[in-house]
């Protein structure tokens, strides 16, 4: 129950099998993949309501103080799907992962006596509205919190409401294929999309870049970054330990056997992240961060020793990280959610497994950084940048 091991090879996966009725699609089957990261599922919530919700004035209340709660752990711009009804908290659930991924985009527009389920086109675009006055923005502020918003309404046991909500983050992973008798076949996706993006340079971005050494004895980071009010742009350049769920529930072990924290946690910062495989030629394969709140609750012991004092990750953090960097003079640092295989290109230069190699990609990792950019989120003196977004 309680000790894990690391399969090495991306298995077990989930394999859903649906038959259609009819000779629709007797000679074909029709399969559509999904690679999903733990940051954007994990963004999944049912609610169980009740009728007295189903008016405009309360859905829409509703609906917008649950999408707050978001946040930005998940990666936005976020590909948001709402589902009303259902007659099964899991059927509820299993539409919401389907209409995150677009797959019910060609159902009915409107409903009949007979309760079947329709998309709401209305309430889709009201619902993208409120998005854009939230304050959340992509990951930094502003008003792109979601890219597209899917409403389906689904049939109801009277005595049961269930709401669903779920996201598809902004890198959005899946592909459609079929088996035929005429062959196999993919989906073409697009190979450049780059091409829909403008040109950004850091004269787009504004704004002054404070350079970090991370060579330097931590004290003298600290002390760097606490001149330095949250929302600044920093470009980090140095060694960076990386642990990510594994490595920190190792790492609070230790503690708990009274070991002490080990001085790779003292003397670097902590990157929340775990590479994926190198390709010829590169020094490392995509390594972008993880959802930093899955780590709150060890950053007090971790801090009261020694460790963790600048952290790296993506998304916002609790209240009680806010007081923990306040209480031992920590910062915690937002990297940019989304990105993964370009800061691997751009500015990680070197990395080598540091302890616990049997954990795969959860394993401790040592990095070398060169101008990997990042924004104070928390500082030392109790502020949160995402506190004026709550």
């Amino acid at each position: 129950m309680f000790d894990e091991k690391n399969t090495g090879n991306n298995l077990p996966v989930q394999f859903d099998i649906m038959a259609s009725p009819g000779d629709y699609h007797a000679d074909e089957f029709n399969l559509q993949f999904i690679a999903k990261g733990g940051g954007s599922a994990n963004k999944t919530y049912l609610f169980q309501e009740t009728r007295a919700v189903l008016t405009p004035e309360k859905i829409y209340a509703f609906i917008e103080t649950k999408i707050k709660t978001l946040g930005t752990s998940a990666c936005p711009p976020y590909h948001l799907a709402i589902v009303i009804g259902g007659t099964s908290a899991e059927l509820c659930l299993k539409t919401v992962k389907l209409a995150s991924t677009k797959y019910y985009d060609n159902l009915p527009t409107s409903g009949d006596a007979t309760g079947h389920a329709f998309r709401d086109i209305e309430m889709e675009q009201k619902v993208l509205e409120i998005s854009r006055k939230i304050g959340i923005g992509a990951q930094f502020g502003g008003k792109y919190f979601c890219h597209d918003v899917r409403v389906i309404r689904l049939p109801r046991h009277g005595a049961s409401l269930p709401i669903g909500i779920g996201v598809s983050c902004s890198a959005d992973r899946q592909i459609k294929a079929k088996i035929t008798p005429e062959g196999v076949f993919l989906e073409q996706l697009e190979t450049n999309p780059a091409k829909y993006l403008p040109e950004i340079t850091d004269e787009h971005l504004g704004g002054d870049v404070v350079a970090i050494d991370l060579n330097k004895p931590m004290q003298d980071i600290l002390a760097e970054l606490s001149k330095h009010p949250v929302k600044t742009r920093v470009a980090l350049t140095g060694t960076i330990v990386v642990a990510r769920d594994i490595a920190h529930a190792k790492l609070q072990e230790r503690l708990d056997r009274g070991e002490g924290m080990p001085d790779y946690m003292k003397n670097h910062p902590v990157y929340y992240a775990g590479p994926a495989k190198t390709p010829d030629g590169m020094a490392t394969g995509s390594f972008g961060p993880t959802t930093a709140g899955r780590m709150d609750s060890y950053v007090d012991a971790f801090q009261e020793a020694g460790g963790s004092m600048v952290m790296l990750a993506k998304g916002n953090r609790s209240e009680a990280v806010t007081q923990a960097c306040a209480k031992h003079g920590g910062f915690y640092l937002g990297s940019i959610g989304g990105p993964a295989a370009v800061l691997a290109q751009n500015n990680i230069t070197k990395v080598e497994v540091l302890e616990y190699p049997e954990l795969g990609m959860e394993a401790v990792w040592r990095i070398e950084v060169k101008d990997f950019p990042a924004f104070i989120v928390v500082d030392d003196k109790g502020n949160d940048f995402f506190a004026d977004l709550a």
